[in-house]
């Protein structure tokens, strides 16, 4: 039993700790020091400031909380533990059981536990996205962001602001250091989304040892070159210092904010604390013993929860989360009989479903023997779904004159600092950045396709990886696919490129070979709802070609394999579309 009872803030803090401690330990695996250290910022966070329910984890315009630094995914184990996240089927059916119930924390790192090495997206509810490689939480987080200020232009009308959720991401070094974490700010900033707060635990711990080893720049002074609001809390462990920071945060309305949070990796460990020890690996028995008497915590306790922790969560979390969702429901109820068409849409978003008629307008090609290359092609066809698909947005990474997909539409409209609601999204030179933005926006629901050159996927290929594993009906198109592309030399002639992106598990790779294929293309991806595709477009003039199916990545002749269930279980998850700048002959 607990001696003198500490308050319920510390109480609740020391349980989140000392659970991710408890579960590290009876894995022999894992990163106990970032949930010790970072513990009263999440707390804080989750029970005064996320707009969240726990007994539903979809509600469309909830708060959403990323753990980009995932490599620490037993706190938010723990806090979904604690919190009471029920759990929700791939049906959007809330079962009414956890999402992550204690066993699986005791499981934690085990096969089928909900409680994986590293967060993942669809199988733990709760986990807003996949994480594990630094950065791409973070940049990831700036998609979702996006994509909240995307919904409330299309959607939101005067008394009925049906979505305006913030979006929170905490990272650590290693995703400062990362690339894709500068490329993702450098665009949030531009973009001024105001809604999106990045946490970044300032410990100067990496695996190798202090930050001082390889990291010296200026975090602060790079984030505000970015045009970021940036604020500094020199104590995790001050709760009235963090409230501020994410008050501030909430009354920030021009910009994205950085909140650097100065901790202590391991906080309490008596040997451990403020070392690489800590990182990567399991305190040790001694030393969990150590740490847990200077918690004032049962020494030999294991995984233990004091009711009052759970009653805290309720009173706080609980309770507000479910009078937000409750309030937002009777609002859309009203919204719905004001305004059904919008509503419809927003209720198709979530469900993933494209518009009716959205293949309407598809061209069909005659026989030429001239030819039409490919990207020409796929632009006319992606501009006449688009113009029928009105949540169907994307860009290019300062490409799309090359890979013809800008949309030309009337009204289609362009994605910029005080006009979030157009259709045309400007990525810069940033294709990683670009992959992982991508990604949020699929995140969010929203169809989302993005393109390059075919060689330059792999500046991208980490983002385009994690597409694959969440099942993400994500859009690439990629052109200039050949090594007949000789003007610029072998730096931009694709020559293993195809063959490794067929090489991801999930990844449907699509090469159509005239116009009329790539219509066929983009009809097999627009009506998939969990899966991501690549195109290649090599573009040789033919007649049309019927009906086709995917299978493996491969186009074959087979109409009736659209009704083949047998073989519609084996199509890959993420689609790639690669296409030619010139007709082949």
């Amino acid at each position: 039993m607990l001696g003198s009872m500490p308050d319920v803030e510390t109480l609740s803090i020391n349980t989140i700790r000392t659970l991710c401690i408890d579960a590290v330990q009876q894995a022999n695996s894992g990163h106990p020091g970032t949930p010790m250290a970072m513990a009263p910022v999440v707390y804080v966070l989750w029970q005064e400031f996320l707009r969240f329910d726990p007994a539903d984890p979809i509600w469309p315009n909830r708060d959403r909380f990323i753990l980009s630094a995932g490599h620490a995914s037993t706190l938010l184990y723990s806090v979904l533990h604690l919190a009471g996240v029920k759990a929700v089927n791939r049906k959007y059916e809330t079962l009414g059981e956890l999402a992550v119930p204690l066993d699986d924390l005791k499981s934690f790192r085990q096969l089928e536990s909900r409680c994986p090495g590293h967060p993942e997206y669809r199988w733990t509810s709760g986990v807003e996205t996949t994480t594990g490689p630094l950065g791409q939480g973070v940049a990831t987080s700036v998609g979702i962001a996006l994509a909240s200020h995307w919904l409330a232009e299309r959607y939101n009308r005067p008394d009925f602001p049906m979505f305006n959720y913030d979006v929170y991401a905490l990272a650590g070094d290693g995703c400062m250091m990362e690339g894709i974490s500068g490329e993702a700010a450098s665009l949030a900033g531009h973009l001024g989304l105001s809604n999106l707060c990045w946490i970044y635990d300032n410990n100067h711990i990496t695996i190798e040892g202090n930050t001082s080893l390889a990291f010296s720049e200026d975090v602060a002074g790079r984030f505000l070159a970015y045009g970021w609001n940036v604020q500094r809390v020199s104590n995790a462990n001050d709760l009235d210092l963090l409230r501020e920071a994410f008050q501030r945060f909430k009354q920030t309305t021009d910009r994205p904010s950085l909140i650097i949070v100065d901790s202590h990796i391991a906080y309490g460990a008596p040997h451990k604390q403020d070392t690489s020890a800590a990182h990567g690996e399991p305190l040790g028995e001694e030393e969990i013993r150590g740490t847990k008497r200077r918690y004032g915590w049962p020494e030999d306790a294991k995984f233990l929860v004091p009711p009052e922790v759970l009653d805290d969560f309720k009173a706080k979390l609980g309770q507000r989360g479910a009078k937000l969702r409750g309030d937002w429901m009777t609002l859309f109820g009203t919204y719905e009989m004001q305004f059904p068409e919008l509503a419809a849409e927003t209720l198709a978003i979530q469900r993933r479903e494209p518009p009716k008629g959205w293949d309407a307008e598809i061209p069909t090609f005659p026989p030429d023997a001239k030819g039409l290359a490919t990207r020409d092609s796929s632009g006319k066809v992606l501009n006449a779904i688009a113009k029928r698909h009105p949540w169907l947005i994307g860009g290019a990474a300062d490409l799309s004159p090359s890979t013809k997909t800008r949309l030309t539409f009337e009204g289609a409209g362009e994605i910029a600092r005080n006009s979030l609601g157009g259709r045309n999204i400007h990525f810069g030179i940033r294709e990683h950045a670009m992959g992982a933005i991508l990604n949020g926006l699929a995140l969010a629901k929203l169809r989302a396709f993005g393109s390059g050159f075919l060689i330059f996927s792999d500046y991208g290929r980490g983002s385009l990886r994690l597409a694959a594993i969440m099942e993400l009906p994500v859009i690439y198109i990629f052109t200039h696919d050949s090594i007949g592309v000789g003007e610029d030399g072998p730096t931009h002639q694709p020559v293993e490129h195809l063959p490794s992106l067929r090489a991801i598990p999930g990844l449907t790779v699509l090469r159509p070979c005239d116009a009329n294929e790539v219509a066929e293309a983009w009809r097999v991806y627009h009506g998939e709802k969990i899966r991501s595709s690549s195109s290649c477009l090599e573009p040789p003039g033919a007649a049309h070609l019927g009906p086709f199916e995917v299978y493996c990545g491969y186009i074959t002749q087979l109409k009736s394999c659209f009704s083949a269930p047998s073989l519609h279980r084996f199509i890959p998850i993420c689609t790639v579309l690669i296409l030619s700048r010139k007709t082949m002959r």
